[in-house]
């Protein structure tokens, strides 16, 4: 099952949602300011991401921007930054989806990308 998280006012989620649900594709929403992924899920993104932590950020965000996330993301230990996402999911790139098995991490929309991950495989 799929997991994606998402903000309501957001409309790269509600394109999202709307693509997941036209596919005929089961998915779990849940709401990233009120519940953000855990830091299991969050350490389980980044090794989807490569380790790249910028990708796993909303740069464009204010909580970013007014932490200055940007200026130390890459002198803080990996528990400290997973730490910091965990408990503000405004600091999190959405739509953020997760799916254990097979693993799956996709932060961002973009359709070609989510067809190419949720195609059945042959």
């Amino acid at each position: 099952m799929l997991t994606v998280y998402t903000y309501k006012s957001c409309d790269t989620c509600r394109q999202a949602v709307k693509w997941l649900a036209a596919q005929n594709i089961a998915f779990t929403e849940k709401p990233i300011r009120e519940n953000p992924p855990s830091f299991a899920e969050l350490r389980t993104m980044l090794a989807h991401l490569v380790g790249e932590r910028r990708r796993l950020c909303n740069t464009s965000g204010k909580d970013y921007r007014d932490q200055k996330l940007g200026d130390i993301l890459d002198t803080l230990s990996e528990p400290d930054f997973l730490a910091r996402l965990a408990a503000n999911g405004n600091l999190i790139k959405r739509p953020f989806l997760l799916r254990a098995t097979p693993p799956l991490g996709l932060v961002g929309f973009n359709i070609p990308s989510w067809q190419a991950a949720l195609r059945p495989k042959a």
